[in-house]
């Protein structure tokens, strides 16, 4: 199964196939001066269980939306992808099962968490140590899910919006929200980044974590995120890397050898390299000012911080003042 999965791989891995998510320029290597790249050392260490858990209908309006970025305005196409949405619909009762499909992603959260409330709460000058340190601070988590994220992020004083555009994770992600005085307040709602584009709505952080892999163009995608930003705010996105490490870990070993995630959950040719996501981002005003890897420890069951982002990294970027 391997060797013909392996195969596939390299029939994926084709020039047909890597122009759908940039141009020839952008395929170009940069040098990674300027980048900051954490490891587990260089942040606080991942945060209690307790402070992170406690084809379905489409939202409407999702025709070609303005964009502004910047000021500039520009109409695009959305970047939703039905197949990747149907998808997850199928799972969206088991958001909340930390033994389910959604086991990595329980597994994960303390640490991206922890990479999270560091990097911002530098960013914000906000007290790492206090118990609320977002507080006056409006985030938005794009491809909420059931709410595994935005559940801690309003625990930690934020005012969080989530969206997503299957109207059954939003059903569970508010019902579960409404069981906990912390997380009642979480405005959840069906709709995409390019809608509230539209709607002119802006917020301090902009995360989209673990969702760019599964959109239709990840560079109209980001576009959407940079302009759901204030200028000095951040942007925070998290994926898996496009190489052969991570076809072997991600989608081999975690889909049909180790059974943590449906098969087909992950497709290698969607997947983004550092390079490329910096590049897209930089063209939306963004600028990626750290990066870090997320490795998992079998002997602890753990994910830890790496400065190897060979297989899962998040990327934390500025959007830059209008002029």
């Amino acid at each position: 199964m391997a060797a013909r999965l392996l195969t596939q791989l390299r029939h994926h891995f084709t020039t047909a196939n890597r122009h759908r998510f940039l141009s020839p320029q952008l395929l170009r290597p940069i040098s990674s001066a300027g980048l900051l790249f954490r490891r587990s050392s260089d942040v606080a260490q991942p945060l209690p269980k307790d402070l992170t858990t406690s084809k379905e209908t489409l939202s409407p309006a999702l025709s070609e939306p303005k964009i502004s970025v910047n000021g500039a305005k520009d109409s695009v196409k959305s970047s939703l992808n039905e197949a990747e949405l149907a998808k997850f619909s199928a799972i969206a009762e088991t958001w909340w099962d930390a033994e389910g499909p959604f086991k990595p992603l329980h597994a994960l959260n303390p640490t991206r968490l922890a990479f999270i409330r560091s990097t911002l709460c530098h960013h914000f000058r906000k007290d790492p140590n206090c118990a609320r340190p977002f507080e006056g601070l409006k985030f938005v988590d794009v491809g909420c899910g059931g709410g595994i994220l935005s559940e801690p992020l309003a625990r930690m004083g934020a005012t969080v919006t989530g969206v997503d555009a299957v109207d059954k994770n939003i059903k569970i992600a508010r019902l579960h929200a409404e069981s906990d005085p912390a997380t009642s307040s979480i405005e959840y709602l069906c709709t995409t980044a390019e809608k509230l584009v539209e709607e002119q709505r802006q917020f301090d952080a902009v995360l989209a974590l673990e969702v760019i892999e599964h959109v239709a163009d990840p560079a109209e995608f980001c576009k959407s995120l940079a302009a759901l930003t204030v200028p000095n705010g951040a942007t925070m996105i998290s994926t898996i890397n496009r190489t052969m490490r991570a076809y072997a870990t991600a989608i081999v070993a975690a889909e049909y050898v180790l059974h943590w995630l449906p098969k087909g959950t992950h497709e290698w040719s969607k997947f983004l390299t550092p390079e490329e996501l910096v590049l897209i981002l930089k063209r939306t005003s963004v600028t990626v000012q750290e990066m870090a890897g997320f490795v998992y420890n079998p002997l602890s069951g753990k994910w830890l911080l790496s400065d190897d982002i060979g297989v899962n990294f998040i990327a934390f970027g500025t959007k830059s003042s209008e002029e």
